[in-house]
Protein backbone atom coordinates (compact mmCIF):
# COMPACT_ATOMS: atom_id res chain seq x y z
CA UNK A 1 0.00 0.00 0.00
CA UNK A 2 1.40 3.27 -0.63
CA UNK A 3 0.72 6.31 1.38
CA UNK A 4 1.05 10.53 0.62
CA UNK A 5 0.83 13.61 2.28
CA UNK A 6 -1.94 16.03 0.97
CA UNK A 7 -0.88 19.85 1.43
CA UNK A 8 -3.38 22.34 1.26
CA UNK A 9 -4.32 25.72 2.03
CA UNK A 10 -7.54 27.89 3.38
CA UNK A 11 -8.43 31.20 3.88
CA UNK A 12 -8.58 30.89 7.55
CA UNK A 13 -8.56 28.58 10.64
CA UNK A 14 -11.91 27.72 10.92
CA UNK A 15 -11.98 26.73 7.51
CA UNK A 16 -9.48 24.50 7.75
CA UNK A 17 -10.54 23.19 10.39
CA UNK A 18 -14.04 22.58 8.81
CA UNK A 19 -11.75 20.78 5.83
CA UNK A 20 -9.79 18.85 8.05
CA UNK A 21 -12.93 17.52 10.02
CA UNK A 22 -14.52 16.95 7.06
CA UNK A 23 -11.80 14.78 5.60
CA UNK A 24 -11.13 12.40 8.81
CA UNK A 25 -15.15 12.03 9.48
CA UNK A 26 -15.30 10.64 5.76
CA UNK A 27 -12.30 8.67 6.01
CA UNK A 28 -10.40 10.29 3.44
CA UNK A 29 -7.85 11.15 5.68
CA UNK A 30 -6.45 9.70 8.88
CA UNK A 31 -5.25 13.02 10.28
CA UNK A 32 -4.98 16.68 9.15
CA UNK A 33 -2.80 18.75 10.55
CA UNK A 34 -4.01 22.67 10.48
CA UNK A 35 -1.17 25.07 10.69
CA UNK A 36 -2.23 29.18 11.46
CA UNK A 37 -0.64 32.20 10.31
CA UNK A 38 1.04 31.55 6.66
CA UNK A 39 1.39 34.02 4.62
CA UNK A 40 1.25 33.90 0.67
CA UNK A 41 2.02 35.46 -1.95
CA UNK A 42 1.44 34.60 -5.27
CA UNK A 43 -0.23 36.21 -8.75
CA UNK A 44 -3.84 36.10 -9.51
CA UNK A 45 -6.11 37.14 -11.93
CA UNK A 46 -3.04 39.53 -13.32
CA UNK A 47 -1.94 40.97 -10.17
CA UNK A 48 0.36 40.55 -6.92
CA UNK A 49 -1.62 39.31 -3.65
CA UNK A 50 -0.88 38.62 -0.12
CA UNK A 51 -2.91 36.61 2.08
CA UNK A 52 -2.86 35.40 5.48
CA UNK A 53 -3.89 31.54 4.98
CA UNK A 54 -3.97 28.16 7.58
CA UNK A 55 -2.12 25.29 6.15
CA UNK A 56 -3.46 21.90 6.00
CA UNK A 57 -1.54 18.77 6.01
CA UNK A 58 -3.75 15.32 5.74
CA UNK A 59 -2.36 11.91 5.66
CA UNK A 60 -3.77 9.28 3.80
CA UNK A 61 -3.63 6.79 1.38
CA UNK A 62 -2.10 7.76 -2.14
CA UNK A 63 -5.39 5.47 -4.00
CA UNK A 64 -7.33 8.04 -1.75
CA UNK A 65 -6.05 11.06 -2.89
CA UNK A 66 -8.10 11.92 -6.08
CA UNK A 67 -11.41 11.75 -3.85
CA UNK A 68 -9.63 13.93 -1.18
CA UNK A 69 -8.82 16.62 -3.75
CA UNK A 70 -12.19 16.25 -5.23
CA UNK A 71 -13.96 16.66 -1.55
CA UNK A 72 -11.60 19.68 -1.04
CA UNK A 73 -13.04 21.46 -3.70
CA UNK A 74 -16.29 20.65 -3.34
CA UNK A 75 -16.30 22.71 0.56
CA UNK A 76 -13.64 25.06 -0.12
CA UNK A 77 -14.19 28.55 -0.64
CA UNK A 78 -11.44 29.20 -3.26
CA UNK A 79 -12.56 29.09 -6.96
CA UNK A 80 -8.64 26.84 -7.23
CA UNK A 81 -7.78 25.65 -4.22
CA UNK A 82 -4.49 24.02 -3.47
CA UNK A 83 -4.96 20.58 -3.12
CA UNK A 84 -1.38 18.56 -4.18
CA UNK A 85 -0.06 15.44 -3.08
CA UNK A 86 3.01 14.37 -1.65
CA UNK A 87 4.13 10.70 -1.70
CA UNK A 88 5.54 9.03 1.61
CA UNK A 89 8.86 7.03 0.54
CA UNK A 90 8.74 5.32 4.02
CA UNK A 91 7.65 5.35 7.47
CA UNK A 92 7.29 4.03 10.81
CA UNK A 93 5.60 1.06 9.65
CA UNK A 94 3.09 1.20 12.87
CA UNK A 95 1.89 4.54 12.07
CA UNK A 96 1.45 3.92 8.33
CA UNK A 97 -0.84 0.87 9.30
CA UNK A 98 -2.83 3.80 11.86
CA UNK A 99 -3.38 5.39 8.37
CA UNK A 100 -4.35 2.54 6.55
CA UNK A 101 -6.71 1.41 9.56
CA UNK A 102 -7.89 4.89 9.75
CA UNK A 103 -8.74 5.47 6.51
CA UNK A 104 -10.20 1.79 5.53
Amino acid sequence: MSYCLAYMTAANVEEAKAIGRALVEDRLAACVNVIPGMVSVYRWQGGLEEAEEAVLIAKTRADLFDALAKRVAEIHSYDTPCAIRLDIAGGLPPFLRWIAEETA
